[in-house]
């Protein structure tokens, strides 16, 4: 999970950084006003934003979310408690709302709640020497052979050593299902079945006996 800390004072802002670094979450950046922040949504493109209310004023923080966040979480951090405000923020539909100063327990909650919540839409792997980012859209399925897999794409074939288990803990759940032993599929995937196997475009796969698909 990428973490962006926006809060314009620095003791502060250290101050949860060390409580995430500690917590176990390592890949954390800040930014002190919301230009910077800005820049760094666009460059870091954090998954979480822990953001301060009024980073640059009243309620600055609520309107720079309103108008530039899209794809991240936001846990809302300030000083104030009123209804109103709390109100406004929930606009955005933010995973919690703390309040200064932050407890180290209520922030390590707050990022556990994010964690269930943000799902990656991607994964990377090694092509030779080279890393891919490779989109879960674009995978058809995955067939494992012995200490090796092969990543079926929409537009080629790639080979990396690792293991089916381990892959299949890299996607999401909803859109992957493990269809026989050796088989990981995308089930939107899917263009046929019938009682032992599946099609996908021109791929026919096996279909496990106890394992329930609907189409």
């Amino acid at each position: 999970m990428k973490i962006l800390i926006v809060e314009d004072q620095v003791l502060i802002a250290n101050h949860i950084k060390n409580i995430l670094e500690d917590g176990g979450f390592q890949n954390v950046e800040m930014a002190f006003k919301l230009n910077e922040a800005t820049e760094k949504l666009n460059e870091f493109s954090p998954n979480l934003i822990l953001l301060d209310i009024n980073v640059e004023g009243q309620n600055s923080g609520i309107n720079w979310a309103e108008e530039n966040v899209k794809n991240a979480k936001i846990i809302f951090i300030t000083g104030q408690s009123e209804i109103e405000t709390m109100q406004k923020a929930f606009i955005t539909n933010p995973i919690a709302y703390l309040t200064k100063p932050v407890k180290e327990i209520d922030l390590l909650a707050a990022l556990q709640v994010a964690k269930k919540q943000i799902k990656s839409s991607y994964m990377i792997v090694k092509d030779g020497f080279d890393e891919i980012k490779l989109n879960f859209s674009d995978i058809l399925f995955i067939k494992s052979e012995r200490n090796y897999i092969d990543i079926q794409t929409t537009t080629k074939k790639i080979t990396i050593r690792n293991t089916l288990e381990n892959i299949f803990n890299e996607l999401d759940a909803n859109i992957f299902c493990k269809t026989h032993r050796s088989y990981v599929v995308n089930s939107s995937k899917i263009t046929q079945k019938t009682s032992n196997s599946i099609f996908i475009n021109e791929y026919e796969l096996p279909l496990s006996r106890n394992c329930i698909l609907n189409l």
